[in-house]
């Protein structure tokens, strides 16, 4: 096997090339001139074809090679292949917060057969979150829980400082006086009666006598025409005038028309305007005074006035004892300061007025009263519950009907209820109770046991009795121990 010698030179690929070219100059630069055509057009194809485009569009865009009668200036073109527009991403929804999940439940304290056509809402007083709607936006009947609109109306219509004024007026003949109810129902006709802080009869009589200076009068004229339209609601049951729940709604009467002045519940009579002149001649010590009914002239003298205690007070002792005439009075006085009229049918739009001063949405209510009577009155649970997380936070003034409301075991409609199973919420319940022929009522504040602050609105209508009370309890026990926990199943 033969070897290199090892005096033979090593010749490099660049040295041979170097010195072929150097040998044949001529021949060496044709070569490379051809060379590097085919290297550019090579390149522009492969370009083509990293970008997708057909054979046939990257013939067409990529020039031919120079022929020998080509120029030696023709240079080859291509038109650029247009870059595409990126489509925009879509921009990702914002991440919802988190929510708790709520465990407690009220379902089966809520499923009670005593609690008939149930619907009820529960909500989060702090964060206006509904925890619990079970038909919470059905219109329904409230029974007295209705008071709880009247009292809020009127604390923003007449504020909590107005009075109601009871004046004697003197009349067109010798010896006339007109006695002019301004719709105070408070008026006692002796020295004091259940209402706190009620005007007296005996008071205003004094003041007459006074201003008359020992004339006799043989003449009382009363005028009650402050109010006008039905004194007794049509739908209404009349029974209710003589059970003793409720007077007649008439501009002037003493003692809430009732035949005993110191009983909440006491019967009434058919004529309190007559009633209460009576009680004026008798006052004034003119017994054989003739009484008729009638208007106060323009332009005589008064002679004598007296003031029904503010609204704060007759709004707390209405909702305490649910005084079906004292809320009356207030929803009827409420409409002639708003200037929407002085009978029934002008609540329809008063109290919803007034409300809606609050920025509640009263869409929807059908308001025929002040006291809750009328099985017609429509309000649904969530706007209750709205509502009372106003008084809750105290807005306004309502801060005086959360300190007016029954108290769970403790005051008012509520002393003897919140009993057994249910006392674990005694004391922590303030709420208006509501009982109708057709159907029992529970609304309010709860401080519930984790702390949390719901209002609650509780509906049992229909086929009802009165233990369906104890169910509206257990109901309103079972939010106070989930509190916000409270889930809506």
């Amino acid at each position: 096997m033969s070897e290199t010698p090892a005096t033979t030179p090593r010749v490099t690929p660049l040295s041979g090339l170097v010195g072929r070219a150097r040998r044949h100059p001529r021949v060496f630069a044709i070569t490379a001139a051809a060379a590097a055509l085919i290297v550019l057009g090579g390149g522009g194809l492969l370009a083509g074809a990293a970008v997708g485009a057909p054979e046939a569009d990257v013939a067409a865009r990529v020039a031919p090679l120079p022929s020998a009668s080509t120029s030696s200036s023709a240079t080859a073109t291509s038109t650029p292949t247009p870059t595409p527009t990126p489509t925009a991403r879509p921009v990702p929804a914002a991440v919802p917060a988190a929510q708790p999940v709520r465990t407690c439940s009220i379902a089966e304290a809520a499923s009670d057969s005593r609690l008939g056509t149930f619907s009820g809402s529960v909500r989060n007083a702090t964060t206006g979150e509904i925890l619990y709607d079970h038909a919470g936006g059905t219109y329904s009947r409230t029974a007295s829980v209705m008071k709880v609109l009247t009292s809020a109306a009127a604390l923003a219509v007449l504020g909590p400082d107005y009075r109601a004024s009871t004046t004697v007026v003197a009349g067109t003949d010798p010896g006339q006086v007109v006695l002019v109810g301004g719709g105070d129902i408070t008026l006692a006709s002796g020295s004091s009666n259940i209402y706190p802080g009620s005007a007296s009869m005996l008071d205003l009589a004094a003041q007459v006598n006074a201003s008359l200076g020992g004339a006799p009068v043989t003449s009382i004229v009363l005028d009650s025409s402050a109010f006008s339209g039905d004194a007794w609601q049509p739908s209404w049951n009349r029974k209710e005038l003589f059970d003793g729940w409720s007077s007649e709604v008439t501009a002037l009467q003493v003692d809430g028309d009732r035949d005993d002045p110191s009983s909440s519940q006491s019967a009434r009579s058919e004529d309190p305007i007559g009633r209460a002149g009576a009680a004026f001649a008798s006052a004034l010590g003119a017994t054989g005074a003739s009484i008729s009914q009638g208007v106060a002239p323009a332009g005589t003298a008064t002679l004598g006035q007296v003031q029904s205690a503010p609204v704060s007070t007759m709004v707390q002792d209405a909702l305490l004892r649910s005084d079906n005439t004292e809320a009356e009075m207030l929803a009827r006085l409420t409409a002639v300061a708003q200037g929407s009229g002085n009978s029934f049918s002008s609540l329809a739009a008063s109290t919803p007025a007034a409300l809606a001063s609050y920025g509640l949405d009263t869409a929807g209510l059908v308001i025929v009263d002040g006291s809750g009577l009328s099985d017609d009155n429509g309000v649904s649970p969530n706007f209750l519950t709205a509502l009372f997380a106003k008084i809750a936070a105290r807005e306004g003034n309502l801060g005086i009907i959360a300190d007016g409301l029954p108290v769970a075991g403790e005051s008012g409609t509520l002393a003897g209820r919140f009993t057994g199973s249910n006392s674990n919420a005694a004391g922590r319940v303030i709420a208006k109770t509501g009982w109708i022929d057709t159907g029992y009522t529970l609304s309010g504040i709860i401080t519930a046991a984790d702390g949390s602050i719901l209002t609650f609105a509780f509906f049992a209508l229909d086929n009802v009795s009165d233990s369906s009370k104890q169910a509206l309890d257990t109901v309103t026990a079972a939010a106070y121990r989930c509190g916000n926990n409270l889930s809506n199943q």
